[in-house]
């Protein structure tokens, strides 16, 4: 019987669904939030798909992660009527579900006109890209989530307050947890073999309940759809065992934020390691080296995309694990752009500033875009820190704005960002961010009510 991730085209998936009588599989496409969105799809419906696409509202590209309809996108609103999106099922994606019997899951993405805003379909433009200039690239994600023993009824009727975390204190990499804990971890780490999102990783890091997975390095696209697929199931995985994960990038002010840490490297066709200069200082390549200027000097300008949600500056703040310019150094944790060096195998960058609450595939097509940029410019990198990133001074142009609307308002006039991704994104993605702020800006916190309800 054929396995699932032998699935590489239409003829197969329907031969996998015939050999398995299955009646109905489950389809998943991601919005713009990074969320899954998807259906069971009946047997017949599917083979069609499989040959003519299928039409999915396409309000899953025009409404937030609370399925509030955007007021301001020009793509699609109450202006359009809300018609269906044309979908196209990725038959090699195929993969078992383990959390449910007998079934297949899926991946898709959006085509025709909805493609040119696709989270996915612009990962795989900036992809091209680098095709086109003889590179390859490769990337691996590394999160960071808090686990509670806590179930989505139980966190909104505690107002997401006084929360029992999977484990108390904190115990960075401690063996005692882990091994107590061990079903859960077992439970993540089979989950992870089954449905072909390898962890290479998993720890105890440090605060109450708070994991660490760093997920098996890929090429690009793979390895964006395996982040995808890890956040999405994993969350599912716990919530079956009454417990639940938040992925956010700063869930209390009492512990830092949850970062997602990306580890890229570049080879060219022929598998040669494009980053790896055994001649030049750390082994760094020139090639390496405009890839990083690229990275350092567009990340102030790419920052909406890298830090997507209100809740993502709230994790950008000195001492936190988390970096407040575009800083880079060798081996340097306090620095957002880390240099690896290594062997031929081994030399890569991590790029640190990214957090848990990013769209792997946006945020990853920004990493690569500015890293091009870098190649095609022959950029120099600015500076590269000694010691305490946060101790030291840079110039204006490395620093990064503090909110969500400032940065969304600095990708909107950026003419690379219109170049890599496409204006139709560009703008669709702006007018997403605009909103979400505005969400925000409705709101009245329990600190406002604290610190003026009575005195002011």
């Amino acid at each position: 019987m054929m396995e699932a991730r032998d699935v590489k085209n239409t003829e197969q998936a329907r031969q996998i669904v015939e050999e398995r009588g299955l009646k109905h599989v489950k389809v998943g496409v991601f919005d713009i939030d990074g969320v899954m969105r998807g259906k069971y799809m009946s047997r017949e419906k599917f083979f069609s798909a499989l040959d003519n696409g299928f039409g999915f509202c396409d309000v899953v590209l025009g409404w937030d992660v609370k399925d509030q309809l955007y007021d301001n996108a020009k793509y699609t609103g109450w202006h359009t009527g809300y018609p269906d999106a044309s979908v196209r099922i990725l038959p090699d994606s195929c993969r078992e579900l383990p959390l449910e019997d007998n079934t297949l899951f899926f991946l898709a993405e959006f085509s025709n006109q909805a493609e040119d805003i696709c989270p996915r379909s612009v990962l795989r433009r900036v992809i091209k890209k680098a095709k086109d200039m003889g590179l390859e690239i490769f990337s691996g994600f590394e999160y960071e989530f808090f686990v509670f023993n806590e179930t989505a009824q139980s966190v909104r009727e505690k107002k997401y307050q006084n929360l029992q975390p999977l484990t108390p204190g904190e115990f960075g990499y401690s063996v005692i947890r882990n091994t107590v804990e061990s079903d859960t971890y077992n439970d993540i780490l089979n989950l992870s073999e089954e449905m072909d999102f390898n962890i290479e990783g998993l720890h105890e890091e440090t605060g109450p309940g708070v994991l660490e997975a760093a997920l098996t390095y890929s090429d690009a696209l793979s390895s964006a759809d395996k982040a995808s697929l890890f956040k999405t199931f994993t969350k599912i995985a716990l919530q079956k065992k009454g417990k639940i994960a938040t992925f956010m990038a700063r869930w209390s002010e009492d512990y830092p934020g949850q970062s997602g840490h990306i580890h890229v490297s570049v080879k060219d066709s022929n598998g040669g390691a494009l980053f790896y200069d055994k001649n030049e200082k750390n082994n760094m390549s020139e090639m390496m080296a405009h890839f990083i200027a690229g990275q350092q000097k567009l990340m102030p300008e790419f920052l909406a995309m890298i830090a997507p949600t209100i809740n993502s500056y709230r994790r950008l703040i000195p001492g936190y694990w988390a970096p407040t310019e575009a800083s880079v150094g060798i081996d340097n944790r306090t620095c957002a752009i880390r240099i690896i060096p290594g062997n031929e195998k081994s030399q890569r960058l991590e790029y640190r500033i990214a957090a848990a609450d990013a769209n792997p595939y946006i945020i990853l097509a920004a990493v690569i875009a500015s890293g091009l940029w870098g190649v095609e410019n022959k950029l120099a990198i600015d500076s590269m820190v000694k010691g305490n990133a946060y101790d030291q001074h840079f110039p204006d142009h490395l620093k990064l704005l503090s909110n969500l609307w400032d940065a969304t308002q600095k990708l909107k006039s950026s003419d690379v960002a219109r170049d890599y991704f496409g204006s139709a994104f560009v703008d669709h993605y702006v007018a997403s961010r605009e909103w979400e702020d505005r969400e925000f800006r409705k709101h009245i916190s329990q600190w406002e009510l604290n610190r003026y309800f009575e005195i002011i």
